[in-house]
């Protein structure tokens, strides 16, 4: 197993979030705390120094790299919120992401510009569509 830079920290999400340099973006990341506590029924917690991250999986490529990560989060910037929707959010989802607003796509990430722009159902529809197809693939 190869190790990934990226690791949960054990640094308080909250002290993250009050530590961010807008009020919009602190707001932002609070509401996307409570959807994503809603949506998983997990806890946050700091994956490295700026991503929230909740539950975790088990991932084993083909090639034999196997490493754990978590099974959703977001990372607030001043450009954008990356939401790391794990999973192949943009080919497995694309009906999802015509209904949420708008938004660009990146390898296993959605990334909007403001969350009061996109629709907070389609999102959540997106998050428990993602958070299905990664337990169907990696769950025992």
């Amino acid at each position: 197993m190869s190790d990934l830079k990226t690791q949960p920290t054990g640094a308080s999400v909250d002290a993250f979030i009050d530590g961010l340099d807008s009020e919009r973006r602190r707001e932002e990341s609070r509401r996307l705390v409570e959807i994503l506590r809603d949506v998983t029924g997990e806890e946050p917690e700091m994956w490295g120094e700026k991503i929230v991250g909740f539950g975790r999986y088990h991932y084993r490529y083909a090639s034999g790299h196997e490493g754990d990560w978590m099974r959703i989060g977001f990372a607030p910037s001043k450009r954008h919120l990356s939401l790391y929707c794990m999973g192949g959010a943009a080919d497995a989802h694309a009906d999802i992401l015509g209904r949420l607003g708008p938004h660009r796509t990146g390898s296993g990430c959605v990334y909007v510009t403001r969350l009061d722009r996109v629709d907070e159902g389609v999102l959540r529809e997106l998050f428990e569509a993602n958070l299905a197809r990664l337990a169907a693939t990696y769950d025992d």
